[in-house]
């Protein structure tokens, strides 16, 4: 059987400047600006900005939580809620998504329990959450690997004539692994029905853009790829999330996978063993921090009579009691850091047994006995 591929390659050029439908004092942005996008409808943005709203607060907390030793680690997307949210909000239940170690919020966002998403944070097991009940892959730590999982499924959904579309994000550190390389190739050559997020926050670790490209924007790599890339303000949810939702109805209707470039900002460290006053210039930071997402929607949707004080201080408050369960809830299971040694070979392995004995003897049990019958606490 012979296979014939048509080359159909997309050359058009992203934007020079970030397309924003949402400018930084929130006003509406019309015009070459826009890219041809239209600001969504007012019940969107009130959704959106709600999200993002939970999003923050629980960023906030997990990250406290950190600083107290009570979770391992937690790389925070302070800054970054406009990019998470704005994009995974414009996907549908049935579609698959593929994280990295920073897209938290964004699971919370998908519907994932708060609980199950810190287990992992807590050295439980590497995935708390049921993948397939939630059509979310785990947080992977490897850089772009998820990229390549994200193509795969959606090429074998292709075949299956599934009409699903799956969605990766990737840091802008990530774009200069081979893996992004090849899931980006083969999206293109085979027209996966994937969109690639690329939130560039401007720093790999401590490494900036500079240092991992000379390309003018991260979107440009598509072209020559063959397929859409756009280059996005990042810190415009209302921006995010159209031209995501035009990635997505593309992607489903066959059209191809197209790639997305958020321009955004790392506000916090990029863990809590990073100190990034050792790299990161404080007028930049303080530049970025005027450019707050939350900020720039709530002066849209007051200035549309849809918003207030009250308003913002009744869900504050709703968020506040709902974050108080649910971290109460998440801390009080009890973790069995051994067990995560389970189940990786099918037969005794004394380099296994040798590294499950490390942890039991630097850990101490609940009842302070020696046993590894007993539950732990992290």
């Amino acid at each position: 059987m012979s296979l014939n591929v048509e080359h159909q390659g997309v050359r058009t050029l992203p934007s020079e400047k970030p397309i924003r439908l949402l400018d930084n004092a929130g006003h509406a942005v019309h015009g070459a600006a826009s890219g041809g996008f239209e600001l969504p409808e007012l019940d969107t943005l009130l959704e959106l900005y709600r999200r993002m709203v939970i999003a923050r607060r629980f960023d906030v907390q997990v990250t406290a939580l950190t600083k107290q030793g009570r979770l391992a680690t937690y790389p925070s997307a302070y800054g970054q809620e406009a990019c998470e949210i704005g994009a995974i909000s414009a996907i549908e239940a049935r579609d698959w998504f593929f994280p990295t170690y920073r897209d938290t919020i964004a699971l919370l966002t998908r519907g994932i329990d708060p609980g199950d998403i810190l287990q992992s944070f807590r050295g439980d097991w590497h995935n708390g959450y049921d993948q397939h009940a939630h059509r979310c892959a785990s947080q992977t730590t490897p850089l772009a690997t998820q990229a390549l999982h994200a193509v795969g499924l959606a090429h074998a959904a292709r075949l299956r004539q599934d009409p699903i579309v799956t969605m990766t994000y990737l840091g802008d550190g990530a774009t200069s692994e081979g893996d992004a390389h090849e899931a980006f190739n083969f999206a293109a050559v085979w027209q996966t029905p994937t969109v690639f997020i690329v939130q560039n926050n401007q720093f790999a670790i401590s490494v900036p853009l500079s240092r991992q490209t000379r390309a003018a924007t991260l979107a440009d790599k598509a072209v020559g790829y063959g397929m859409p890339g756009y280059h996005v303000d990042g810190n415009d949810v209302a921006a995010m999330y159209a031209v995501t939702r035009a990635a997505v109805e593309r992607a489903r209707s066959g059209g191809g996978p197209t790639l997305i470039e958020g321009l955004t900002y790392r506000i916090e460290a990029h863990t809590n063993s990073d100190d990034p006053t050792r790299y990161v210039p404080d007028d930049e930071l303080q530049e970025w921090r005027a450019r707050d997402p939350i900020e720039r929607l709530r002066d849209e949707l007051e200035r549309a009579g849809v918003w207030d004080d009250e308003r913002h201080t009744a869900t504050a408050a709703a968020v506040e009691a709902r974050l108080e369960r649910i971290i109460d809830a998440a801390l009080a299971r009890e973790v069995d850091p051994p067990s995560a040694l389970d189940h990786l070979t099918a037969s005794p392995d004394p380099r296994v047994a040798a590294q499950r004995a490390e942890i039991v003897a630097r850990l101490t049990p609940v009842d302070d006995t020696p046993n590894e019958g007993v539950s732990w606490r992290a």
